[in-house]
């Protein structure tokens, strides 16, 4: 059954709703100073003293305004409102019934964060005009019913068949679910066809089943540890999303629920890169994204407040975000229940964005619909967020397993006395049936209930590396093409020097095929040349215009920009007349959200190379969730499939143990089942070849880059020459390619990253032949059968080390070990060199580091017995 809550009356009042926001503040009629006082009093408090808490626990508010006293007014007094919704009132008292009614029922208005006066007016208008709208007819308040009783009859289900599984049950909040029901239904009558929801553990199976029409009986049966789909299922029920078309009668809509893991909120960012991917991929359509909070996990978690910031900013925003917070007034065992005496809510930290918050009791269903179709309206009316303040308990506590009479024994009396919403609402609407008959109907429907979706996990065919596909290739010609192309300087437009010295280098650069492309050559022209083949990129991160070390310049702020829109000029974007998109966007100063927001894009298109790029390596530190649970498990426990590139400055140079590493080592610990590729390359064609290579892929698989920092960028000898770009390809293992004899060669030393000119410089120094250095330049999955071929040729080899400037229990060495051992020739010995086991990391003065970086080389180029 699916509700339908607009009525011809709330159509109308919703077209007049969404006059300018002009229109808006201008049709307020004019009223006597001591009542207009007393209205505007009950618009700033009336929230205070509304009826919210289903419990009745919350302290009561204080709000000496409201009284007509106050302003001077008695309840008797005659009193003439022309041209406003309380017209009809002739007294002072009726004016204060029509308020109470409008600002301090089930449902208040809390707009004290919202600074924008329009938008205030806008949204008083709306209750005020509200108090006009007819009430529900039976027909509309049978369906409501029915709804709450399917929710309520699915957990009472799932009790009766598996006592003890553990589903986080909605009782409590069950009008959540026609809340949802309205929210769908307001955008199908919009017009609008998308709409992407993410929500934690609590009712999320209640949801799965009742909203997103999953199969009963298969849920059924993932929450029975019996089952052989429990046994085989590769994540929890109560993590579970999918995707489903709900079908109305205003229209379709596609409804995505965003998978989700233990880190409650982490999915708000990831579920806002999703819907920004699909507004990107459909110019000038609207997608609707939806939010659902846990009340202590909104009021604590971080990312809430970071993608809170974020997706207010150019290249995040989503066109606003409806959200909606299951408000058990409690976290596990700590209290979070509403305090009015001293204005504090967990929805406080949505004052940060003016967002209004519209707070409204769980056990006034129809009251909760009117607060989501307001929401919808304010959303889309103004695209910009707005709250939701789902105000109701949690009947079983944290989870089924709980015992909260423990801790909270006078909260769970009250909620054990305390009557479900059903009940309640049942009494309100006169009755009828008998509710067990009612009940009966709902189990009913679960069980013919049809199956349209259910969670999937996607399967792929697995290589041993994204295999390019052919006639990809780009040639000099085109090289040249696009030199031209991203150097032509618009006119009259004067650049840094900086920027002009990069410009001529790179016209230098194409000359021949011998000259040297450094790294920001060939980065802007592995997008250059990607954008002119019609593919789309998405650059994201701190400072990623310019780069951090002046590696990028992919924005040009020029001196003189009187002819440039915005005062810059982002050469990308001139390709050709139909390239494909290139967004640069620099982040706020976050990690955490930008990082999920941008695994979330990379899930969602597959139109689009998404590319994160930290600041330094170690500031992944504060995105670590997104690693852990979703960049490098999401495919295996969800199907979800992303080609992210992950780009982590990395490399030791005497600057401290913060900001030299992408922890390598942490990511190769969670490699398995070819989940991802970890790579570090050593030259400037390295860099052109893998991020074309990231692109093109036939296989979607995140890339986790230990990206150049300074000292590489300048090493003149990583710069390729260019014929390495036109004529080359991504190679996973380099050989050494100035060993003259390789029957000479007695000892191979294995290496990564910048550490190999170090090692080279050294050996060519001292004309040893009898050394060959050799660099593993992907690390995952581990190129065996490459390495293998390479030490074969080596018909004297006697031991093979690997080095690295990393601790011995950071870097890679404890991953490759076990790897390097399959693949050694016999009687080939195998060791280590690398720094001591600290704490912390690198060095913290460019002295230290230069000695233990020479003892490093020493150690790896010297005798075996070392």
């Amino acid at each position: 059954m699916y509700l339908d809550p607009i009525d011809a009356a709330a159509v109308n009042e919703t077209a007049n709703a969404r006059s300018s926001d002009v229109a808006v503040a201008a049709s307020q009629a004019p009223v006597p100073k001591k009542a207009a006082a007393l209205i505007d009093a009950y618009r700033e408090h009336g929230h205070l003293m509304a009826t919210l808490d289903p419990l009745g626990l919350s302290t009561a508010g204080h709000a000496p305004a409201l009284s007509p006293l106050y302003h001077g007014l008695h309840r008797s007094q005659p009193i003439t409102i022309e041209d406003a919704p309380f017209a009809s009132a002739a007294t002072v008292g009726e004016l204060e019934e029509q308020l109470k009614r409008a600002y301090c029922g089930a449902l208040a208005l809390d707009c004290s964060g919202v600074r924008n006066e329009l938008r205030c007016a806008w949204l008083f208008q709306r209750l005020e005009r509200d108090l006009a709208l007819p009430a529900p007819t039976p027909q509309q308040r049978e369906a409501l019913l029915a709804r709450l009783l399917d929710a309520e009859m699915w957990e009472r289900l799932v009790a009766a068949r598996h006592e003890d599984a553990k589903r986080f049950s909605l009782e409590g909040c069950e009008s959540f679910v026609p809340l949802l029901d309205t929210l769908i239904a307001r955008a199908a009558s919009d017009g609008t066809q998308q709409l992407f929801l993410a929500m934690p553990h609590r009712g999320r199976v209640n949801t799965l089943v009742n909203v997103m029409d999953f199969s009963v009986q298969r849920m059924l049966d993932r929450l029975d540890p019996e089952s052989d789909l429990a046994a085989g299922q590769t994540d929890l029920p109560y993590h579970l999303g999918g995707d489903v078309t709900k079908r109305t009668p205003h229209g379709d809509v596609a409804v995505v629920l965003a998978h989700n893991p233990s880190h409650l909120q982490s999915v708000y960012p990831v579920v806002s890169g999703m819907a920004r991917a699909w507004k990107d991929d459909h110019p000038g359509k609207d997608c609707v994204t939806v939010v659902v909070h846990g009340d202590a996990a909104f009021a604590g978690q971080g990312v809430v407040m970071e993608t809170l910031n974020m997706t207010g900013k150019d290249g995040y925003g989503v066109g606003g975000t409806i959200h909606v917070i299951l408000n058990n007034q409690i976290g596990f065992t700590t209290l979070n229940r509403m305090n009015v005496s001293d204005h504090a809510y967990c929805t406080d930290i949505a004052r940060m964005i003016d967002a209004p918050v519209v707070r409204v009791n769980a056990d006034h269903p129809e009251e909760v619909l009117r607060a989501a179709r307001l929401a919808y309206d304010y959303r889309k009316q103004h695209g910009s967020d707005i709250v939701i303040d789902l105000i109701g308990y949690r009947r079983l506590g944290h989870s089924e397993h709980d015992a909260p009479a423990v801790t909270q024994p006078l909260l769970q009396t009250a909620i054990d006395m305390h009557p479900t919403v059903t009940e309640l609402y049942y009494i309100a609407t006169g009755g009828g049936t008998a509710l067990p008959g009612l009940r009966d109907d709902a189990l009913r429907r679960l069980a013919s209930k049809p199956a349209v979706a259910d969670a999937m996990r996607a399967d792929s065919n697995k290589t041993d590396a994204p295999t390019v596909r052919p006639g990809t290739q780009v040639s000099l010609s085109q090289l040249r093409a696009l030199t031209a192309a991203i150097t032509l300087v618009p006119e009259n437009v004067s650049l840094h020097p900086i920027v002009a010295s990069m410009l001529e280098k790179w016209q230098d650069t194409v000359v021949s095929e011998d000259c040297a492309a450094d790294w920001r050559f060939a980065e802007n022209m592995a997008y250059a040349s990607l954008l002119e083949a019609g593919h789309d990129i998405r650059l994201s991160g701190l400072d990623v215009g310019r780069g951090t070390f002046m590696h990028r310049h992919a924005v040009w702020h020029a001196r003189d920009a009187h002819n440039l829109p915005g005062r810059s000029y982002v050469p990308l974007n001139a390709i050709a007349a139909k390239q494909g998109r290139f967004d640069i966007v620099n982040s706020p100063l976050t990690e955490e959200a930008v990082l999920g927001f941008e695994y979330g894009y990379s899930v969602q298109t597959a139109a689009t190379m998404a590319v994160w790029e930290a600041q330094y390596g170690d500031f992944v530190n504060g995105a670590q969730v997104f690693i852990d649970q979703y960049i490098a498990a999401g495919e295996y426990k969800w199907g979800y499939q992303s080609a992210l590139a992950v780009l982590l400055p990395h490399g030791h140079e005497g600057v401290g143990p913060e900001h030299s590493s992408g922890y390598l080592g942490r990511f190769l610990q969670l490699c398995a089942d070819e989940n991802v590729r970890i790579v570090v390359p050593s030259t400037s064609a390295q860099w052109f070849h893998l991020l074309r290579q990231q692109a093109m892929g036939e296989r979607r698989t995140p890339l986790i880059v230990m990206s150049p920092k300074s000292k590489l960028y300048a090493n003149v000898a990583s710069h390729a020459p260019l014929r390495e770009m036109v004529d080359g390809s991504f190679e996973n293992v380099l050989d050494d390619e100035r060993i003259a004899d390789a029957t000479t060669v007695e000892r191979v030393v294995l290496c990564s990253g910048k550490f190999f000119y170090e090692l080279r410089d050294a050996r060519d120094a001292s004309r040893d032949q009898s050394t060959a250095i050799i660099r593993v330049e992907q690390l995952y999955p581990f190129p065996h059968d490459q390495l293998r071929r390479v030490l074969a040729r080596f018909t004297n080899l006697r031991s093979v080390v690997w080095a690295q400037e990393e601790d011995r229990n950071q870097g890679a060495w404890r991953f490759v070990r076990d790897e390097l051992e399959t693949v050694l020739p016999a009687s080939c010995a195998l060791r280590d060199v690398c720094r001591k086991v600290t704490p912390a990391g690198a060095h913290s003065t460019v002295a230290a580091h230069r000695r233990e970086q020479q003892r490093l080389v020493a150690a790896a180029l010297t005798s075996d017995t070392l």
